[in-house]
């Protein structure tokens, strides 16, 4: 139940309570299935995390992921905290301008760039970080067309040693696409040199979702010799260094949540000491957590219509499928699942938690014990905060669901679920089909 706490959920009289707010009259009065975020819980993660780095090193930034959770609120949440910001497209960086977020807090981490995205990101005057050394002549060509001056540029470094919670996830190791391994990184720093660019950075990301601050060690521990490298060679004084995002969350009862203390001294402890033996003083500390941040705070609410027994197999059939939550689809990620009102019985029953979508991967949840079920029931899927909604699709031609916020006792609708005539809005018979 501690567990349950920590992510703001908790029974009262035998009803489920998420950010002190009923999750039965929410189901009711607004319909299922829906997306739940907790304003307070985004902002908790965020501080806690916060003031972890300030312990350690007062020049840090916090960049949110957005890719995580792209709601214009979550991203004002975050800002008023004093985020900073983590895009992987231009369509991330257009919503963070539409809410206010001065280019100054954003960098753009994106992968086998267009022509069309750095011209979208020099016009805004967004820090790009590249992915490819490729890319620097397209990007310094842009700068020079649109008569801007070329201040800072960083690279994504691939460090070679990955992690994560799934093959899908890692990010970085030699058969991986994103980055620049060692044997280039020299080239690519030297050449944004040559072209005129005055300023640097340099990045890395391992991967996502990783629970264990260990898995961390040898990534940081060859950026960093790569950075000095870099620093020696070419006399380049960094702007910053980013540290990339990963952090994961408990999705499971039994997990023990990210030590945030150990993360601290295999991360943030491991670039003092590069502070102190180089030339590094005054160069910012950044980190790019997005599920951390993003994924306790929020619930689906979903309502069970089916109770299918076949003879072998006990299913419940519910009104969420992976148009809905993808990520057990993808990746064979879990998701914890509970009742959203306890039963008088004691008796549990095993079922396989099932979407309506047509496909036979479109599980939620297999063999979950949970008390006896019936028809018209509420279920909650927790931590679907990050790679909930901005996974979410329109499959089998179903509107996609809307979004809600609890804040200091009062629910806001933030995003209007979908409507059919939102799915054919777009679209266009030509003449001679009409």
């Amino acid at each position: 139940m501690d567990w349950l706490k920590k992510k703001g959920l908790e029974y009262r009289d035998g009803v489920l309570y998420f950010a002190n707010m009923n999750t039965i009259e929410i189901a009711e009065n607004f319909g299922t299935p829906i997306y739940i975020i907790s304003e307070e819980i985004v902002r908790k993660r965020y501080k806690e995390l916060k003031n972890i780095l300030d312990s350690e090193y007062g020049n840090n930034s916090i960049h949110f992921a957005m890719k995580a959770n792209s709601n214009l609120s979550i991203l004002k949440i975050l800002e008023s905290e004093g985020a900073n910001f983590d895009c992987t497209s231009t369509g991330e960086i257009y919503a963070c301008l539409k809410v206010g977020i001065p280019p100054s807090k954003i960098i753009y981490t994106g992968n086998m760039f267009t022509n069309n995205d750095f011209e979208f990101a020099v016009k805004n005057d967004i820090l790009v970080n590249l992915d490819s050394i490729s890319q620097l002549k397209r990007l310094a060509k842009i700068y020079d067309d649109l008569g801007k001056e070329k201040n800072t540029i960083s690279f994504r470094i691939n460090p070679e040693f990955g992690a994560g919670h799934h093959s899908h996830t890692i990010t970085a190791g030699k058969t991986i696409k994103f980055g620049i391994l060692d044997n280039q990184v020299l080239e690519a720093y030297s050449k944004a040199k040559g072209v005129g660019f005055k300023k640097f950075g340099a990045h890395i990301h391992i991967g996502s979702g990783i629970i264990n601050a260990g898995d961390f060690e040898k990534a940081i521990d060859k950026y960093l010799i790569i950075i000095m490298k870099l620093a020696d060679t070419l006399d380049i004084a960094f702007e910053f260094l980013d540290f990339g995002g990963g952090l994961g969350i408990p999705y499971r009862p039994e997990e023990d949540p990210l030590d945030l203390e150990f993360y601290k001294t295999i991360v943030l402890k491991k670039f003092k000491e590069l502070v102190k033996k180089g030339n590094f003083e005054g160069t910012k500390f950044i980190i790019e957590p997005g599920r951390y941040l993003s994924a306790e705070a929020s619930i689906i609410l979903t309502q069970v219509n089916t109770i299918k027994d076949n003879g072998f197999k006990l299913f419940a059939g519910i009104d969420a499928g992976f148009n809905t939550l993808i990520r057990p689809t993808m990746y064979g990620a879990y998701h914890h699942i509970i009742t959203c009102n306890k039963k008088d019985k004691d008796e549990t029953l095993t079922y396989d938690v099932v979407g309506p979508i047509c496909e036979s991967g479109d599980i939620i949840g297999k063999e979950r014990e949970l008390s006896k079920l019936e028809e018209g029931d509420f279920l909650a899927i927790l931590d679907t905060g990050a790679y909930g909604f901005t996974m979410s699709s329109s499959y089998n031609s179903r509107p996609r669901s809307a979004e809600i916020l609890i804040a200091q006792g009062q629910i806001f609708k933030i995003r209007k679920a979908e409507t059919f005539e939102d799915l054919t809005a777009n679209q266009e018979i030509p003449k001679h089909l009409k």
